[in-house]
């Protein structure tokens, strides 16, 4: 299956002993299509509904309409690669000023503006 830049999706994300996995929704911000030719990566960015913290360049997400997500959330840039085959499933989108915000935040993390 292939995913589209800001797809909502399931992963699994293991604990910082890797003893276990829980299965996180994340946002995809390379779509299979970006490399031309299929690598079978992809590059997200994890949701969270965290409240109690806040890192540089979070982006609430102002509608979860199209999400899939069920509360609040965030989207945070601690950024990783997966292989796109251990992806459980898509549940929805970003709406585009989430988009928006997104590419904004991921702009000043990397000083391209």
């Amino acid at each position: 299956m292939t995913y589209d830049r800001f797809d909502v999706v399931i992963v699994p994300f293991p604990y910082t002993d890797r003893s276990t996995k829980k299965r996180r929704p994340a946002v995809v911000l390379t779509a299979s299509s970006d490399y031309g030719e299929p690598t079978g990566q992809a590059v997200m960015a994890m949701i969270t509904r965290a409240t109690g913290s806040q890192w540089p360049h979070d982006v609430r997400l102002s509608d979860r309409s199209t999400t899939g997500l069920l509360k609040d959330c965030r989207v945070r840039l601690k950024l990783f690669s997966i292989d796109q085959r251990l992806i459980d499933r898509r549940i929805g989108a970003l709406v585009l000023p989430d988009q928006v915000a997104l590419k904004a935040a991921l702009a000043t993390l990397f000083d391209l503006e």
